[in-house]
Parts: C-alpha cells; structure tokens; sequence
C-alpha cells in the first residue's frame, strides 16, 4: 500500500530535505503546509503573511518534491473559518484564496481546511452551535465560488470536537453548501468517538479528496499515531481497498523519528486487511 506524510512533521527541514527523505523511504504523497525551515507560513487555526511566498517560489518549491517523485495532494491550510470578528474573518478568507491561487499556480487539486475554532471554546455549545453552523456554511460557500474559479477544491477536514462532528452531518453540510468542489479530508481517528469505520466509508465515500493516517483513543481529546488508538485498521483498509483504492494516505502525528516505523504499521495492517471475509 502507497503511503505518504504530512510535510509538518518535519519542521526542521528545508523543502529539499523533507522531499529527499521522504522519496528516499518510498512514501508517495505529502499534504504542503509550506511549514519547512526554508518556507515557514504554516499556523494552525490562524494565518500567516504570505507576501514573501511569491508565484514562482511557490513553483520552486512544489517542483522539488515532484522531481523526488512526491505528489503534493494538498495545500494545507487549516485557518479559523468560524473567526467572529468580521475584519479578521475577512484576513482569513483572502489567506485562504491565496494559498487557493497557489495551489491553482501548481496544479494542486486540493487546499484543505479544519472548520476551525475560537480557542479556549472549541467543541459543541448549545448557545451557539446553529449560528456557528450556518456562519461557516456561508463562509464555505464564498470559498467554494473563489475554489471553481481557480480550478481546485476544498477538503474541509470534520472533527468531534468542531461543529461538524460526525460522517452524517460532513454529508448535511457539504448538501447545505451545494458545490462539488466540496470535498472531505477523512480522519477517520477525528470521527472515531462518534462512527464506526463502516459508517465512516457509508456517509463520506463519494465525497473523499484525501485521508490523514492517524489514530485516536475514542474518549481522547488528541491524536496518536496509528496503531495506539482504538481503530479497527484491518477493517479500515479492508474498506480503504473496497471503496476508495489508490486514494492519497498521508501519515499525521509522525516524525523523523518514527515515520517510517508507523509505515510499518500500515503495512502489517494492510496485510491483516487482505485476509478479513
């Protein structure tokens, strides 16, 4: 089975370094957070500026893991689509179409996203989990006009602890927005606590970009890599293969120091996948 990682879980490393490892251990995609010591942009759940990321530095450094023989599934993005304050909300979103302009300038067919969250209040809160449902439909939908114009989709990433928490209500959302340049990242180990890995592939199928390998404790707050949580991966791989072959699979929660190690899971997993009725 093809695998590929993140390109944050190595931060220390430039583009060039991160590519050449990564084709040197026979990984095949990585998710581009332009998080590398050489290209520093990338923050979770906020923005970055990205005036010194020009067009053709962007081409440079989408062209070094594809001549390593690494395909860039994604832009990553991961802002905060539910920021409150209007004028930072806009930031957000202009943020959000730059890095869509990138990714349209590379020939990369997703930019993916969490919903986001206001911190010290993420989860679900009864006061306020309509409004926040319909704000980010509507943000979403703005995006998916900005996504169609530069040819490329959004992989909206849905997590327990956002507004969008489960395989059901990723499918009622994605109809709420009514664009097919919706896709969904899956992580299976964010919907875990509220789907089974059957439901998982029901719901989302025709829908997936992309998956994040990663694992989750179903009462966890965090993630863990693959194999300490409580995924069933035989059976997801089981499904993986049934479903949605050859789609990119990209490790999370991984470093240099263990990424080939968890690799490694996913191969013996595989294997006990092959042999499942």
């Amino acid at each position: 089975m093809n695998v590929g990682v993140v390109s944050r879980s190595f931060p220390a490393l430039s583009n060039k370094e991160t590519a050449e490892l990564l084709a040197k251990n026979g990984f095949k995609w990585t998710e581009l957070c332009f998080s590398q010591s050489d290209s520093n942009y990338w923050v979770y759940n906020g923005r970055s500026d990205l005036s010194s990321l020009s067009d053709e530095r962007s081409k440079e450094i989408v062209e070094t893991y594809r001549i390593n023989g690494i395909e860039v599934t994604a832009i990553g993005v991961f802002t905060n689509l539910l920021e409150p304050d209007e004028k930072e909300l806009e930031k957000n979103l202009s943020y959000f179409e730059r890095l869509m302009e990138i990714a349209s300038i590379n020939g990369v067919p997703y930019v993916s996203s969490e919903c986001g969250f206001i911190p010290g209040m993420r989860g679900i809160n009864a006061e306020t989990y309509e409004t926040a449902f319909l704000r980010l439909v509507e943000n979403v939908k703005w995006l998916v006009e900005k996504a169609k114009h530069y040819n490329v989709s959004i992989a909206l990433e849905p997590c327990v602890l956002d507004v969008v928490p489960s395989a059901k209500r990723t499918v009622d959302f994605i109809n709420q927005v009514g664009s097919d340049r919706l896709k969904v990242l899956l992580d299976p180990a964010n919907l875990i606590a509220n789907n089974s890995e059957e439901e998982m592939f029901s719901y989302l199928t025709p829908h997936i970009a992309y998956f994040h390998g990663k694992d989750r404790k179903v009462n966890d707050t965090y993630g863990r890599a693959i194999g300490d949580g409580d995924i069933d991966w035989p059976l997801f791989l089981k499904l993986y293969h049934k479903h949605t072959e050859g789609i990119p699979f990209i490790l999370e929660y991984v470093t240099r120091d263990n990424f080939c190690k968890i690799r490694d899971r996913v191969v013996k997993f595989d294997e006990l996948a092959l042999t499942l009725k």
